[in-house]
């Protein structure tokens, strides 16, 4: 199929604008503006036509489970994908636990009647083993063995290979330091000692794949062991895709279930027929939805992004061209004190807006983000899909309350 646009500039005209911004040293958007054009108006130099795809793109609002009353607690909630995933689920998300800011913001923006436990209100951290214990307790009122879910995501900067791949390991960048950073590296098991305590019927951990290598996987085991030793059943720990459950994108996790032991067991749904490419969500209109934010190329970014084929790379600012036809590469998040990266769009050379990568994670168009744009790539790339999230928590429904 061809995707077109309102009124594509010709390439003769586009590339004479651009020498134009380039001559007189106009930025390139002045140049757009007053010429009646924007960014969107851009073209590629090859387009060329791809099959279309029978595959639907849904978002978990597309669904219309019953509540079910079941309650869940979730831990470095992030942005809230998971919770959107359980939320649409039919369960009841009571409280949310997350030490950034400006996640705790967009939380509180969506989900007014959703208990934020972090900043500015208080000062969330899960090594303070003792607050969040008490927080628990009295303030929500959990008792062991709870018959709700906790599921959470330590944050997996110190595990991560993608995070890290471009620093030497000798360097003062270089993060994949596994359970020996300062900040995250305890976290994982500070979110294991909850489990112990309240003894949840089910929880899951989520993390980056490259938690199971570091420290030749001993702390791992030892991890485990400890869920085990308290009475807990475990899935074998598997990778999941997300573009195998419906998710324009292409995105490997490492997700570990457990549960107290009830002669069930879990069963995870099965995977599409059809993997959905990433052209579906980035067809659909965005007039008047939120978050929908362009960068200002200049023009010799735009002069070296027209000339890229589909899935190829802009070496210089290490940016991808997606491939229409295909899921998309995986959303970066960057660092906590920076802003994420998005791809280039596959029709328009131009990164992505962060609407638009929120699409390709599966958030609800009406799920707005706090922040400038650097900073809202940064947590759209740390959230779970809520599709996927979906999916899982109604594995979980089915298989141990239904």
């Amino acid at each position: 199929m061809i995707i077109s646009s309102r009124k594509k500039l010709g390439i003769m005209e586009q590339e004479s604008l651009l020498s134009y911004s380039l001559l007189h040293d106009i930025e390139l958007s002045k140049v757009l503006t007053d010429h009646g054009y924007n960014y969107d108006d851009l073209s590629y130099r090859q387009n060329p036509d791809f099959p279309e795809s029978p595959a639907e793109y849904h978002n978990p609002q597309d669904y219309d489970y019953p509540f079910n009353g079941i309650l869940t607690v979730s831990f470095f909630s992030g942005a809230g994908g998971f919770d959107l995933g359980f939320e649409y689920a039919g369960f009841s998300n009571i409280a949310a636990f997350e030490i950034s800011e400006l996640f705790s913001d967009t939380l509180r923006i969506n989900r007014p009647n959703l208990r934020v436990f972090g900043p500015p209100s208080c000062n969330i951290d899960m090594r303070n083993r003792e607050l969040i214990t008490d927080i628990l307790s009295n303030d929500l009122n959990i008792k062991a063995p709870f018959e709700g879910v906790f599921h959470g995501g330590p944050p997996c900067q110190s595990f991560s290979v993608a995070a890290n791949q471009r620093f030497a390991k000798q360097g003062n960048k270089f993060k994949r330091v596994g359970y020996n950073h300062k900040d995250f590296g305890t976290l994982l098991f500070d979110y294991i000692w909850q489990i112990n305590v309240f003894r949840p019927r089910v929880f899951i951990i989520e993390n980056v794949v490259g938690l199971m290598t570091i420290d030749n996987g001993e702390q791992w085991s030892n991890a485990l062991e400890s869920l085990t030793d308290a009475g807990y059943e475990l899935i074998t720990p598997i990778f999941i895709n997300s573009k195998f459950y419906g998710v324009p994108q292409s995105r490997l996790r490492l997700f570990i279930f457990g549960w107290l032991p009830n002669k069930k067991t879990l069963t995870l749904s099965s995977e599409d027929l059809f993997e959905v490419p990433c052209y579906k969500p980035l067809i659909k209109p965005l007039d008047k939805i939120p978050d929908h934010i362009t960068r200002n190329h200049k023009a010799q970014s735009i002069m070296r992004y027209m000339e890229l084929r589909y899935g190829e790379r802009d070496h210089l600012g290490r940016v991808d061209r997606l491939n229409p036809s295909i899921p998309a590469k995986t959303i970066i998040s960057g660092g906590s004190g920076g802003g994420g990266r998005s791809h280039l769009h596959p029709f328009i050379p131009r990164t992505l807006s962060p609407r638009e990568a929120a699409r390709l994670q599966t958030f609800p168009d009406d799920y707005v983000f706090s922040g400038p744009p650097a900073r809202q790539f940064t947590q759209i790339g740390n959230a779970v899909p809520p599709l996927l999230a979906m999916k899982l928590a109604r594995a979980v429904y089915q298989s141990f309350y239904a």
